[in-house]
């Protein structure tokens, strides 16, 4: 949960950071806890969206290649309504139909954007990569893990070692000490050849550096103006809609692995959607007020009250609708709510600025 919250100010240090928890997490368990881990495919795919949420809000935030953003866009929607529907019908083969494209592009993205200004990245190279990555790289890593069902450092441990899954790894390596040489073999002629790759790119346009901030433009005070008069003109607009469905897919496919929430998938929508607007119309109001430059934590606390208060109220109107929800649960809605309505907001209005006059959806 804290990892993924250095995305839009670190993006590539903390993408990498957490997607390498994401790949260790299972067997950190196994190794070291004696926790029940049936329920693990729910959760871990729960946690995976919630990381993946904030990188794409980050890209509102950071991206300056239009067009690379929307592409960025349509894969992560892909995978989100992909998600939450088979949280809803259990059927993996949508796994394999809605491959987590967007997480490496995202990575590519932004390995580009350390060395070269990405907006002189074409279309060509936008969608050869999206492509690319889909085809040859997720497709069948969406086989093996949703479809095949095997877990790598598993499958090693068994087919490659002839090892039983409880021997612990010290006593596996050392009892395969031709492994050594075996990986500097493979390894070596891979980082020969990035090396010959890297030397054939095109000359850097700018220094190294891992701070998102470090390449993005000062924006005038007349630019910030003007995105806060954009954000307050209409309440009701496409990025209104594009949070509920954010909200609404997010929630629903965390509601399936949170213990005692009992509100059906509509309810949970309909009370979502109607949090959503009124945290929009909040912050519309705010602005035409001139409270628009809040910091980020005097409105991740403002949001977090009053979406607190609407949770009560909704946790007292469920029973009446056959629902119910625990404190606990309840609590945890009323903060990822507030964190993705909050951070959408404040990067929206970065989009704003960068893309001015022509700031539309």
């Amino acid at each position: 949960f804290l990892v993924p919250l250095l995305i839009p100010r670190y993006p590539l240090p903390g993408i990498l950071a957490a997607l390498v928890i994401d790949a260790v997490d299972q067997t950190v368990f196994q190794q070291f806890t004696s926790l029940p881990l049936a329920g693990y495919q729910g959760y871990d795919k729960a946690l995976d969206i919630y990381y993946l949420t904030i990188a794409y809000i980050s890209t509102l935030r950071n991206w300056s290649n239009r067009f690379a953003f929307r592409v960025s866009r349509c894969l992560f929607y892909w995978r989100l309504a992909g998600v939450a529907l088979f949280e809803l019908t259990h059927l993996r083969p949508l796994l394999l139909l809605v491959p987590n494209t967007f997480e490496y592009f995202f990575i590519f993205y932004e390995a580009y954007r350390l060395r070269w200004d990405p907006r002189q990245m074409t279309r060509r190279i936008v969608i050869g990569a999206a492509a690319l990555i889909w085809i040859v790289i997720k497709l069948p890593q969406e086989w093996w893990i949703h479809i095949a069902q095997l877990d790598t450092t598993d499958y090693v441990k068994e087919n490659v070692f002839g090892a039983s899954l409880d021997t612990p790894w010290s006593e596996v390596l050392a009892a395969n000490l031709w492994i050594i040489p075996l990986s500097l073999a493979v390894v070596v002629p891979i980082v020969l050849l990035l090396r010959w790759l890297v030397r054939r790119l095109p000359a850097a346009d700018r220094e190294l550096a891992l701070p998102a901030d470090a390449h993005q433009p000062a924006f005038s005070d007349e630019q910030a103006r003007r995105a806060l008069a954009e954000e307050a003109r209409s309440i009701v607009d496409a990025a209104l809609f594009e949070k509920i469905a954010l909200v609404s897919l997010v929630s629903l496919i965390f509601a399936q692995v949170l213990p005692d929430v009992q509100a059906s998938s509509l309810q949970l929508a309909i009370g979502l959607a109607v949090i959503v607007v009124i945290n929009t119309a909040l912050s519309h109001w705010l602005a035409r007020r001139g409270f628009g430059r809040v910091t980020a934590v005097q409105h991740f606390t403002v949001m977090g009250l009053v979406n607190a208060s609407l949770f009560l109220v909704i946790g007292l109107l469920l029973p009446s609708q056959g629902g119910a929800i625990s404190l606990g649960s309840a609590l945890f809605f009323v903060l990822l709510l507030t964190l993705i309505v909050t951070l959408f907001d404040r990067y929206r209005q970065v989009y704003l600025m960068r893309f001015a006059p022509d700031g539309g959806w």
